[in-house]
C-alpha cells in the first residue's frame, strides 16, 4: 500500500491566542536574558598541558548567578568551576564585564557578593581571596602579568564614598601582589581607565582613559608607560598619550607576541582596526572598511579582535558581525563562514590553530564554537537545550529601513507572526510590539531571541528599531542622538511602527504597543507622552521617567552622559523638563505596566514608581511590579518568567484577546478603564 502523508489541520484562532511549545519555561531554561548567557572567553595550558578554553555562564535558574566553566578535547565534558556560594560577577562600572581572567589553568574572579578577588586552582578547590576584605574595592579586566607575578587590573574604590572623602568613587589601575595581597596604584587621576594590558617581552603598560562629560565612545585617550622591573609601579617619566583626538574613540588595545599595539578608533566614521606604529608616531588603519570592528564599551573584556599567539601580522577579527582572520601586513581578511550571523569576544587557542568565540544565528541561540582555522570545520562547545525548536514556530526577521523626520531613515527588524498550527482569520492584522533597545548607545540585531518567539510564535508580530543613535551604522548615525534624546528615538519608534501599519500593512493600526528596558524605557514612556495617538498600550522596565532626577541619583559611570545626549546642567534644565516623561503625564492615555528590580543603581526605583502613581491617579488603567534582590536587568529565573508572562497577559487585557497556554495574576489598577 503506498504511504499515505497525513497534514495536521491548521486552526483558524486570533492573533495573540495561539498556544506555542516556546514557553516562558523554555525562555528561562535557555537563559532567559536579551544578551548572550555566554561571556568572556580565555584560554591556556592547564596543569596536564591541554589546551583549554574558559567561559562564564549565566545560569538564571541558580538566582541569576554567573559561574566559570572550561572545556579541552582531552575531557570533552563541559566542567563547571564556580562552587555554590560564589558568582563570577564585579560591579565595577554597574554594569560590570572582566570579571574574569586564567592563568596556567587557575582561575582568578570578582566574586559578586563581597566583591573581593579570588584564585581558584581547580574545579574542585575552594576559592581563595587574593584581595582585602571591607574596603569597598572592586576589581575588572584584570590579567596576570607573568613577568612579575602581578595582577594588573582597574580598581574602582567606593570607601573613599563611604568615609566621606569623596563624592563618587575613585578609579585607577592596580598592580595586585596575590600572594601577600598588597596593591599599588600604577595610574590615577582620569575619571575612568580601562583595558589595561601589558606587552610580552618589554613590559609596557597600554591602556584606554577618559573623563567626564565623556563616555567611552566619545573623546577617549590611549597612553602608555613602563613597568618598572618589580611590577610595583610606573618608570618615572615614561608615561605618554600617543592617541586622542577630540571626539574620536579609542578602545581595545592589545599587544601582538613580538609587541606591536593595536587598538580600535572610529577616527574614520566607523569603529576600524588600527596600528600605532611606535618609530613614527603614526596610527595605521590596518583594515579600512565601513563596516564596524568595534562596539560601544558598556562592559569591561569585550574585544572584537584577538591577536595570534605566535604569528604577530594575523589577528582574529568580527567585522559587521562576519568573523575572520586578517593578514594586517598586506590588509586583507578572510572571512570565514561559521553558518552564524553574528560572533562575539574571538579568542586563538594556546597553539594559534584555533579560534573560539559566541556564536549567533537568526534561528538558534547564542552558543560556544570552535573553529579550526585550516580547515575552517566548526564545531559546537557549549549548547542550548532549546535548538531542537520546530521550525515551524521560529520567525525570521526582515531587515527594514523606512523614512523618518527630515528627510532621514532609521532601521530595523520585523518579526511576523509564525506558527504552523495556526493562522488568523481572513482580512485581520496582527498586533505590533514595537521594542526600543536600551543604551541608547547600543543597538539590537538579528540574532536569536526566545523572548522575541515567545511572542510571535503566539500572534504577535515585533518591529526590533535601531532608531538614530544606534551602533553599527557608523559614527554620523551614532551622534544623531547627541542633544536628541527623546526627540529622534521617539520620531523612529513612532514612524516605524506606522509604517508597519499604513504601508507595508503588515499590523493593526489599532493593536500597536511598545516597550523597552531602561534608555528603551525612557524611549517608551517618551513616545506614549509626546505621540499618545500612535501607541494603544506600553510596558517599561526599569525605564527613566525624570531625566534630572536620574542624573543626581545614578551611578558614577553614567553620571555626565545626559550632557551629550540632551545638554548639560544647569543650563538646560527646561531641556531636560521638556523631555522628561513625568512631566507630560497629562498626556498619556493608554495603559502602561513597569517592572523594576529594588536594587537597581543604575534606574533607581523611584523612577519608575513616580510613573506608575502618576498615571494611577489618572484613573488610566497601570501595573507595578516590582522584585525584590534585583539589579539593573532581571537575572532570576522566576522574575524573568514573570516578565515575560506579565507583559503579554498585559497586552491581552488591553487588546481583548486571551492567551492559549498560560495564566498569570497581575494587579492590575483602574482595570476597568480598559476596553475590550
Amino acid at each position: 500500500m503506498a504511504e499515505t502523508e497525513v497534514k495536521q489541520k491548521v486552526k483558524i484562532a486570533e492573533y495573540g491566542s495561539w498556544s506555542s511549545p516556546i514557553t516562558a519555561e523554555v525562555v528561562v531554561e535557555s537563559g532567559g536574558v536579551p544578551w548572550p548567557t555566554i561571556s568572556e572567553i580565555h584560554t591556556c595550558l592547564n596543569a596536564q598541558n591541554e589546551e583549554t578554553v574558559f567561559w562564564s555562564d549565566l545560569r538564571a535558574t541558580e538566582g541569576g548567578r554567573i559561574v566559570v566553566c572550561s572545556w579541552n578535547k582531552d575531557q570533552p565534558d563541559v566542567v563547571t568551576w564556580t562552587p555554590k556560594g560564589f558568582n563570577a560577577r564585579t560591579k565595577v562600572h554597574e554594569y560590570g564585564g572582566g570579571s574574569t581572567f586564567v592563568h596556567k589553568g587557575h582561575v582568578y574572579f570578582s566574586n559578586f557578593d563581597d566583591q573581593r578577588m579570588y584564585k581558584q586552582t581547580s574545579p574542585t578547590s575552594i576559592p581563595q581571596p587574593i584581595t582585602p576584605e571591607g574596603k569597598g574595592l572592586r576589581y575588572a579586566d584584570g590579567q596576570m602579568c607573568e613577568a612579575v607575578m602581578k595582577i594588573i587590573c582597574v580598581r574602582e574604590d567606593h570607601g573613599v564614598i563611604e568615609t566621606a572623602k569623596a563624592k563618587e568613587a575613585k578609579n585607577t589601575i592596580v598592580s595586585i601582589d596575590p600572594e601577600t595581597q598588597e596593591q599599588f596604584i600604577l595610574v590615577e587621576g582620569a575619571d575612568f581607565y580601562a583595558s589595561p594590558r601589558v606587552s610580552p617581552g618589554i613590559g609596557t603598560l597600554a591602556w584606554v582613559q577618559w573623563n567626564h562629560p565623556n563616555m567611552p565612545w566619545d573623546t577617549v585617550e590611549l597612553w602608555t608607560a613602563q613597568l618598572s622591573t618589580d611590577g610595583k609601579n610606573l618608570t618615572e617619566g615614561s608615561s605618554r598619550q600617543i592617541s586622542c583626538n577630540e571626539g574620536v574613540s579609542v578602545i581595545s588595545p592589545r599587544w601582538t607576541v613580538e609587541n606591536a599595539l593595536y587598538f580600535i578608533s572610529d577616527r574614520s566614521d566607523w569603529w576600524n582596526l588600527y596600528e600605532y606604529i611606535f618609530n613614527t608616531e603614526d596610527e595605521r588603519d590596518v583594515f579600512p572598511v565601513e563596516k564596524e570592528i568595534g562596539m560601544p564599551h558598556w562592559i569591561f573584556g569585550q574585544c572584537s579582535y584577538a591577536t595570534h599567539p605566535k604569528n604577530p601580522r594575523k589577528l582574529a577579527v568580527v567585522c559587521g558581525g562576519a568573523i575572520g582572520i586578517l593578514d594586517a601586513e598586506i590588509e586583507k581578511m578572510e572571512t570565514i563562514n561559521t553558518g552564524f550571523v553574528s560572533h562575539q569576544y574571538p579568542t586563538f587557542s594556546p597553539s594559534g590553530d584555533k579560534i573560539y568565540c559566541i556564536a549567533g544565528s537568526t534561528t538558534r541561540p547564542f552558543c560556544l564554537i570552535e573553529v579550526d582555522i585550516e580547515s575552517k570545520k566548526v564545531e559546537i562547545i557549549m549548547d542550548t537545550k532549546t535548538c531542537d525548536i520546530d521550525p515551524g514556530y521560529i520567525s525570521e526577521p526582515k531587515e527594514i529601513t523606512f523614512p523618518t523626520e527630515d528627510n532621514k531613515v532609521a532601521h530595523a527588524y520585523l518579526y511576523l507572526p509564525k506558527n504552523k498550527d495556526f493562522s488568523a482569520p481572513q482580512g485581520s492584522l496582527p498586533p505590533l510590539l514595537v521594542r526600543a533597545h536600551g543604551g541608547p548607545t547600543a543597538a539590537t540585531s538579528p540574532t536569536f531571541d526566545l523572548k522575541k518567539q515567545f511572542f510571535t510564535s503566539r500572534g504577535v508580530a515585533i518591529l526590533d528599531v535601531n532608531y538614530r543613535g544606534s551602533t553599527g551604522y557608523g559614527t554620523h548615525y551614532r551622534r544623531e542622538l547627541y542633544g536628541n534624546w527623546g526627540k529622534v528615538d521617539v520620531e523612529d519608534c513612532c514612524n516605524g511602527a506606522l509604517h508597519v501599519a499604513n504601508s507595508m500593512k503588515a499590523a493593526d493600526r489599532e493593536k500597536l504597543c511598545i516597550d523597552g528596558g531602561s534608555a528603551g524605557g525612557f524611549t517608551t514612556l517618551a513616545c506614549l507622552t509626546q505621540r499618545n495617538e500612535v501607541f494603544k498600550a506600553g510596558a517599561s522596565m526599569y525605564g527613566v521617567s525624570d531625566v534630572e532626577a536620574l542624573v543626581r541619583e545614578t551611578h558614577k559611570f553614567e553620571s555626565r552622559y545626559i550632557d551629550s545626549l540632551i545638554g548639560p546642567l544647569p543650563e538646560c534644565i527646561e531641556l531636560y523638563k521638556e523631555r522628561s516623561p513625568i512631566y507630560h503625564v497629562d498626556k498619556l492615555i493608554c495603559p502602561m505596566i513597569f517592572f523594576q528590580g529594588d536594587e537597581d543603581k543604575v534606574v533607581p526605583p523611584n523612577q519608575s514608581e513616580l510613573m506608575f502613581n502618576a498615571i494611577k491617579e489618572k484613573g488610566i488603567a497601570c501595573c507595578y511590579v516590582l522584585f525584590e534582590g534585583e539589579q539593573h536587568g532581571f537575572r532570576k529565573s522566576e522574575n524573568i518568567l514573570s516578565t515575560l508572562q506579565g507583559e503579554f497577559c498585559f497586552f491581552a487585557k488591553v487588546f481583548g484577546y486571551k492567551p492559549a497556554d498560560f495564566d498569570c495574576t497581575l494587579n492590575i489598577e483602574n482595570l476597568e478603564s480598559v476596553q475590550t
